[in-house]
């Protein structure tokens, strides 16, 4: 991954699936992030790969602090790479 001031596109998405499987990994994480965005779990694997998912996921972390530090820990990332990497998908969604 790049320094923490120049994320790429794919650098974000990395992060955004490691944020999914983050989420995956726990049930009751997992089924929180369910009932907030209205999706099963069969259309979440259906769209994981999708820009518009990952930006979802990685939002969601962004809105509750606590669980995003618990996320930047486990994967051994500086918390403040999730803004950037967010901006980066949230632009990504923006165009499609």
């Amino acid at each position: 991954m790049r320094s923490k001031n120049r994320l790429t596109l794919e650098d974000a998405e990395v992060i955004a699936l490691k944020a999914l499987t983050f989420l995956a990994d726990d049930e009751s994480r997992l089924g929180r992030f369910l009932a907030l965005t209205g999706l099963s779990a069969s259309e979440l694997r259906m769209r994981a790969a999708e820009s518009t998912m990952l930006h979802a996921v990685l939002e969601y972390l962004a809105g509750d602090e606590s669980l995003l530090l618990v996320f930047a820990a486990e994967a051994s990332l500086p918390p403040e790479q999730i803004g950037p990497a967010l901006q980066l998908l949230e632009n990504e969604v923006a165009k499609s």
